[in-house]
């Protein structure tokens, strides 16, 4: 009678190929998955920026189905491509990618550290912005896109303006990784309210928006800090510094200012 041992199916061998083949298969289900919701994926992300735009716009209201915002974007909101060297619109073509364009040093510019207020480090040399229209067609406000560093995170935000270049119509603030209670309140609609009708510029052009320690009261272009959060307060200080300055949208919103879209 032979005395063969048994074949022993625990071997490390046998071990290693259950694992590769479960690997695999479990590799094969999260790369599918991935490339069948990536459709999905993108289409709510540019229905969370129309919902964003709509909402600092003050067009966005409570319960709106998804088909609703589409239909007000598309009917009031008005893409456009700004050149922020020339200053110089361009009809957009709905595919900016901002972090694409970062990467390039043909389509982006290092900033020095005396540019760099906001602390982002290099800028796209081409900036979305958003024309709101009345129901007449009529431009009535403009929307910007403005980031920068904030405690924990970069912050980004839009901000509606008038026509007049100067007079800041809202905040939202869409992406942050700031502390909840403390930095986080930029998201609290009471603080967001106070930028209602704050101006940006004083008179002579110059940006005047000033985020004001222990409250900034009545005063036209001061906003009250974040309480609790002086380096998230002074994030956002420095982001309207940059923004409004002559390596943000300073050169454009001048034109603005000089009437550039009160004929629509």
């Amino acid at each position: 009678m032979a005395n063969d041992k048994p074949k022993n199916n625990d071997s490390i061998g046998r071990t290693f190929l259950v694992v590769f083949v479960l690997c695999l298969i479990c590799s094969i289900v999260v790369a599918g998955s991935a490339v069948g919701l990536k459709s999905q994926q993108q289409e709510q992300k540019l229905l969370d920026k129309q919902r964003n735009i709509l909402d600092v716009a003050g067009l966005l209201k409570p319960d709106m189905t998804t088909e609703e915002i589409k239909e007000i974007y598309n009917s009031r909101i008005q893409p456009e491509l700004l050149d922020l060297k020339t200053a110089k619109l361009q009809k957009s073509r709905g595919n900016f990618d901002l972090n694409s364009a970062l990467r390039s040093d043909e389509t982006s510019t290092a900033l020095s550290s005396e540019q760099d207020l906001a602390k982002i480090r290099r800028r796209a040399n081409m900036a979305e912005i958003y024309l709101v229209k009345d129901e007449a067609g009529k431009t009535t406000e403009l929307v910007l896109p403005i980031y920068g560093s904030g405690l924990w995170s970069v912050m980004y935000a839009f901000i509606s303006i008038d026509v007049d270049g100067v007079t800041s119509r809202g905040i939202s603030y869409y992406s942050h990784g700031e502390t909840p209670g403390l930095g986080g309140e930029v998201d609290n609609p009471q603080w967001r309210k106070q930028w209602v009708g704050k101006k940006l510029y004083n008179p002579q052009g110059v940006p005047a928006l000033k985020i004001v320690r222990g409250g900034a009261g009545d005063n036209p272009y001061g906003v009250d800090g974040l309480s609790g959060a002086t380096l998230t307060s002074n994030g956002v200080q420095h982001m309207f510094d940059f923004w409004l300055g002559d390596n943000g949208f300073g050169p454009f919103l001048k034109k603005v200012r000089e009437g550039a879209l009160k004929d629509g």
